[in-house]
């Protein structure tokens, strides 16, 4: 069996080592900077990145909030000239009054009522949407709920709901009909109301 040679130890030797060792930590923490400042760098361009994003990503929603808020005001328009030209006379009513963007707040309670047609007997609230979703429908019929509530000289007066857009679907209008909510839509240069299922809250 041959033995193994160990070569002795000299102060050369040693010397060569640490060197080896000195230059080696050398050009690990010569690699490690850079890749501090690499990552440093790609950290701060993703900040920029992400803010740029966020600004970006604001000036959009405040672009479609101001194009949603535009057409939302344009429907309100639309059907309330509508209503005061000469469409005072459904749900087998006439109204003498109309209002529009009537609010009030009581107790807790507050609501917004978009028009309001009103006699001697009844009230009509019309809830108006420029692209109405059968997700309004709960909405709309808690109006009655908080009318009551906020106006209380019209406890008494049967209310009729009716929800205004210039946009329906089929799922909508079933919906209004169950629930017996007016569908009054646009149909050409024409409102059309459907009163037909109206119920008395």
């Amino acid at each position: 069996m041959e033995a193994l040679q160990y070569q002795t130890a000299t102060p050369e030797s040693v010397w060569a080592i640490l060197q080896e060792t000195a230059k080696r930590q050398e050009e690990y923490d010569k690699r490690q900077e850079e890749y501090d400042k690499r990552q440093e760098e790609y950290n701060r361009q993703r900040e920029k990145s992400m803010a740029d994003f966020d600004r970006r990503m604001k000036e959009i929603n405040k672009t479609l909030g101001g194009w949603a808020n535009n057409h939302g005001t344009f429907a309100e328009e639309y059907f309330y000239n509508s209503f005061e030209n000469g469409k005072k006379n459904f749900f087998g009513e006439h109204f003498d009054e109309i209002k529009k963007k009537w609010s009030s707040s009581w107790q807790g309670v507050e609501d917004e009522y978009d028009i309001v047609l009103c006699n001697h007997t009844a009230v009509a609230i019309i809830e108006v949407k420029y692209k109405a979703h059968v997700n309004d429908i709960p909405a709309v019929l808690k109006k009655a709920e908080t009318f009551r509530i906020l106006f209380p000289n019209y406890k008494d007066f049967k209310i009729y709901l009716g929800l205004a857009s210039l946009a329906f679907y089929p799922e909508l209008e079933e919906e209004c009909i169950r629930e017996g909510i007016a569908i009054i839509k646009q149909v050409g240069d024409t409102v059309i109301i459907n009163d037909d299922h109206l119920k008395v809250f």
